[in-house]
């Protein structure tokens, strides 16, 4: 048997239950309330047990939109047609106070039916636990959810806000850094530009180096210098290889010759207005100023829009600057080249005057060069000379110091004083030299002249053979070929410079020529580098040397000149003297016609080339 349990006291029971419970009758009377309720409430049993549910628990009258009434009449009216339990949920149901008015109370009811015997409802037991603090909590929760998201939200608008400007600000940043880049490179570029513009010689060169680096720069589609036209003042519009346009008359509406007027033609975006060559959507034309001197416009196109804001048109200013400056240099260098070659055409045409053919002299095979550097400002006051006198042959090579018409002048007046001198001074070349030197020295003329004068006559042992006998002035030795072995210098005079000491001693070296012998006089030009002594240049002249022998004088000159001068960088003086072998005659026509063994210089071409000097035989 089990053990036996004492019977409970539901009353009791009922009444120590912690949960606040009303005990209704399916009418909604109240039968009974615990302690629990009664707390709940702060009523007491007499102010509740045997009232209407509804008539101690009011609903308060001054609040229309309560509706706890209707929601736990319609509960608890289910509970009794169900006799099921119904949970409602939390649920606001006012309260009245002792001492008058409704406390906000909130409610979680539950409602159980107690059924008797025959299934029927007999009580309604009615739970309502007060959750009003659980509520409160939750709402004073909810309402610090609400500040929080909007104080989030107010956070999100001003991140937003911050944000954007942020971005704002970054744009800012990125167009001024690409505008900075834009313009660093642009001034990179327009330092290239300088250079290259600085290198220019001619106006062609200008334009086409301009166009190069300069549309480079800007990146332009087009670049057109506009330059006047001497006498019409119209501008011409040049770009590389090409005419634009032709010409545009001074005072138009064209862009060019507006900024060639002195104002300035910005034009960001063509809109209606017609461009200057088909096709561009904007353009900028600016004048060309040199010291005050309006020399014309540079127009600058493109064929999309641009901004062209004030970095750019700074730009647009430097590059124009800088052409003007360059343009101002070209033009003086080109005036300066015509001034040079009208002066090199005159001493050119006093030298060719002088530097006639050598005459025919029996027995001799003569041949002379003159070449003239290849500088077009620069003309030499080298020379040769050959002429009869007496029985005997005179050579004469010289060289007057300078590169310009004063020392062709010089050259000119030493030669044919020279040529008198030896006609009316009987003695050996020393005797002429030093009487050369004195006439200069009376005559005024202070330039100082290296040369060499030699006399050729015959052998004093015969045999076909020739005597040479020479005197130097700080010239360069002359050069033997053998008729065979190794050419040789002949020794040096050892003489002064004429016009540094008129009077002193001078001396004559003699040499025997053999049949087949060949003598060359040359001036300095053919031996002397600026990056060597003129030692080493008499022994490349040695080494040039060594397979003439035999060659006939025109042929030695040829091949010395292209072996010992082939870049042209000074004037070369050359006379070749070759005494010929019994039967053998000169190369080419014997008689003294015009031409014969002599380069004749040629006019320099209109672009200040010289052409190569042709030889007459």
């Amino acid at each position: 048997m089990g053990q036996h349990l004492p019977v409970p006291d539901w009353a009791r029971v009922f009444d120590a239950a912690p949960a606040p419970f009303l005990l209704l009758t399916p009418g909604l009377v109240i039968v009974h309330a615990n302690r629990a309720r009664l707390e709940a409430t702060g009523t007491t049993l007499e102010d509740q047990v045997g009232r209407h549910l509804f008539e101690a628990f009011p609903m308060p009258p001054d609040d229309p939109a309560a509706d706890g009434l209707v929601n736990l009449r319609a509960t608890l009216e289910e509970a009794l047609e169900t006799r099921r339990p119904v949970v409602m949920p939390i649920q606001k149901y006012d309260i009245p106070r002792a001492g008058g008015g409704f406390e906000e109370r909130y409610w979680s009811p539950v409602h159980v039916p107690v059924l008797d015997e025959e299934g029927e409802v007999a009580f309604l037991l009615h739970r309502s636990d007060d959750i009003t603090d659980y509520v409160r909590q939750r709402e004073e929760a909810r309402g610090e959810v609400d500040r929080g998201q909007r104080r989030v939200a107010d956070v999100e608008a001003d991140l937003y806000r911050r944000t954007r400007e942020l971005e704002e600000l970054n744009a800012d940043l990125r167009a001024l850094g690409e505008r900075q880049r834009r313009t660093a490179r642009a001034l990179a570029g327009l330092a290239a530009t300088v250079s290259a513009l600085a290198a220019a010689e001619t106006r062609a060169d200008l334009v086409s180096r301009l166009s190069g680096h300069g549309r480079e720069v800007l990146g332009a589609d087009l670049l057109v210098l506009a330059l006047p036209e001497p006498g019409t003042g119209d501008l011409v519009l040049t770009a590389p290889g090409r005419l634009l346009g032709s010409r545009v008359a001074a005072g138009a509406q064209h862009p060019a010759a507006v900024a060639a007027a002195g104002r300035a033609v910005l034009v960001p975006h063509a809109g209606a207005q017609p461009p200057p060559e088909p096709g561009l959507q904007a353009w900028a034309a600016l004048p060309l100023r040199s010291g005050g001197r309006l020399l014309g416009s540079l127009t600058v196109g493109w064929r999309t829009p641009q901004s062209l804001e004030d970095d750019d048109v700074r730009v647009l200013d430097a590059v124009a600057v800088q052409t003007a400056q360059a343009l101002e240099r070209v033009g003086r260098l080109e005036d300066e080249r015509r001034a040079a070659s009208v002066a090199r055409n005159l001493a050119e045409s006093l030298q060719r005057s002088m530097l006639t053919e050598p005459p025919h002299r029996p027995g001799l095979d003569v041949a002379v060069r003159y070449r003239p550097a290849a500088r077009e400002a620069e003309v030499g006051g080298d020379w040769y000379d050959v002429f009869a006198g007496g029985a005997g042959t005179t050579l004469v090579i010289g060289d007057v110091t300078g590169h310009d018409v004063d020392a062709a002048a010089v050259m000119g007046q030493v030669r044919n004083l020279l040529r008198g001198i030896a006609h009316a001074v009987s003695g050996p070349p020393s005797r002429v030299l030093g009487t050369l030197d004195r006439a200069l020295a009376d005559l005024g003329v202070s330039t100082l002249v290296t040369a060499v004068l030699a006399c050729v006559g015959p052998a004093a042992e015969g045999g076909g053979g020739r005597s040479l006998t020479w005197s130097t002035a700080g010239h360069p030795p002359p050069l033997l070929v053998p008729p065979a072995g190794r050419p040789r210098l002949l020794d040096r005079a050892g003489g002064l410079l004429l016009g540094v000491r008129p009077g002193a001693l001078r001396t004559d070296v003699e040499e025997t020529l053999p049949p087949g012998s060949t003598v060359v006089l040359y001036t300095d030009g053919l031996v002397e580098r600026r990056d060597a002594d003129l030692d080493a240049g008499l022994a490349r002249l040695l080494d040039a040397a060594a397979d003439l022998p035999g060659r006939p004088a025109d042929d030695v000159c040829d091949a010395l000149l292209s072996r010992l001068a082939p870049d042209r960088s000074d004037d070369v003086a050359l006379l070749a003297l070759r005494v010929l072998p019994a039967g053998d005659r000169p190369r080419g026509n014997p008689s003294p016609g015009p031409g014969r063994g002599v380069r004749v210089p040629a006019v320099p071409e209109p672009n200040g080339a010289v052409p190569p000097w042709p030889s007459a035989t």
